[in-house]
């Protein structure tokens, strides 16, 4: 959704119009993808207990009446749940999931040259998020974050 760390003005727009109405249905909205130029609009929704395709499809007949309405044009439009892997994209997901295993690619390097990072997350404050590996807790600041998702355990 980023690239060079700037969001198009269309997926900012059309995140304004969507996260209100996610939300007042009752879920959360974990990610909005563009693509194709706004061609594609993939969103990823979850609730507690879980998403079923009864949600998905109840949030994407919704979201096609306001989509319309509002004038966005688009060719697809895809809800899905995150399903095992999870996006990580907000502060309040770092601490959320407190205990679970986790990987997390920065934008920029450590001193040692480390980009990626695969441990346990040990919860967010102060916008840093504690990640325990090999034995270590290391703080990383969520504004550094290319990319963070959970990593299942089956």
């Amino acid at each position: 959704m980023e690239r060079d760390g700037l969001r198009p003005i269309f997926c900012l727009r059309t995140e304004e119009l969507i996260a209100p109405v996610v939300t007042g249905m009752g879920y959360e909205l974990v990610d909005l993808q563009v693509s194709n130029r706004g061609g594609l609009l993939r969103l990823f929704i979850d609730k507690p207990g879980g998403i079923g395709l009864e949600d998905c499809a109840a949030v994407s007949r919704q979201l096609t009446r306001v989509l319309e309405v509002e004038g966005v044009e688009y060719d697809r439009l895809e809800v899905s749940s995150p399903g095992l892997d999870r996006p990580l994209r907000k502060a309040r997901d770092f601490a959320r999931f407190a205990g679970q295993k986790a990987d997390v690619r920065m934008r920029t390097a450590d001193a040692s040259g480390r980009r990626r990072f695969v441990g346990v997350l040990r919860g967010e404050n102060e916008g840093r998020v504690s990640l325990e590996l090999d034995g270590q807790t290391v703080a990383l600041a969520i504004e550094d974050i290319d990319r963070a998702r959970l990593v299942p355990e089956l």
